[in-house]
């Protein structure tokens, strides 16, 4: 086994409870954009189990209103560009405005973690706008600096389950899986880490509680009392 040597954080729901910022942007930009589609915290939980706003839109759409035609004469794909687009400046708006705050534990874990010489990573399937918008104002300006590999929606478009955007990390950290750890909130984000072969750590929140974690390395309800010497513990178990 190799020793701990770099973590790789998802970021929606892990590093903040973003979801409940996402949700009420989406329902602003069906608003805004004259839809009668309104979607509640039950609803939401479900299409959560769909990675990335667009094919969440898409499944919706598909599912719910099959005869519905395209709006304005445009095309599905033109018209989930567009409603992605009005969603994603109502969450930027939102996160500016402090609407979501990092988990409890997870600043001072990246802080102690970079001291310590651990490499850190992000593998999401969420889009580098909404990374950027949550970590600069949670952060600062010179968050990237603690970052050494970013993967997101435009490097991995194959979302998680898939486990494309952690086998991508890994590549360019230029590490084993065995020298790696993920932190993940939800069950396709599990599926993903584990099919690249990562341990993973998972802090549930109100949206994933009721997902199946099997294969975790540990479940935790957030990282307040997780440190770096723990992790190594558990990673050398």
């Amino acid at each position: 086994m190799n020793s701990l040597q770099a973590l790789v954080f998802d970021v929606d729901g892990t590093l903040a409870d973003t979801e409940s910022a996402h949700l009420a942007a989406f329902n602003h930009a069906f608003a805004e954009q004259g839809l009668d589609w309104h979607w509640d915290e039950a609803m939401y939980t479900r299409l959560l189990e769909i990675s990335g706003g667009k094919e969440r839109m898409t499944h919706y759409w598909k599912q719910v209103h099959p005869d519905m035609k395209d709006i304005d004469g445009s095309g599905l794909t033109d018209t989930i560009d567009h409603l992605h687009a009005l969603k994603t400046a109502a969450y930027e708006n939102a996160v500016q405005n402090g609407a979501v705050a990092l988990r409890p534990g997870v600043l001072s874990l990246i802080q102690s973690a970079h001291q310590q010489g651990l490499r850190l990573a992000i593998a999401t399937t969420t889009s580098p706008v909404n990374i950027a918008v949550l970590l600069r104002n949670a952060i600062g300006p010179d968050w990237k600096d603690l970052f050494v590999v970013i993967e997101d929606a435009s490097t991995a478009p194959k979302k998680k389950p898939h486990p494309q955007v952690y086998v991508q990390t890994l590549a360019r950290l230029g590490l084993p899986s065995s020298a790696c750890m993920a932190i993940e909130d939800s069950a396709n984000g599990l599926r993903a880490a584990v099919a690249a072969g990562l341990q993973t750590i998972i802090t549930p929140n109100q949206f994933t509680a009721h997902h199946d974690f099997t294969g975790a390395l540990k479940v935790v309800p957030d990282l307040a009392d997780v440190h770096v010497e723990q992790l190594r513990a558990w990673h050398q178990h």
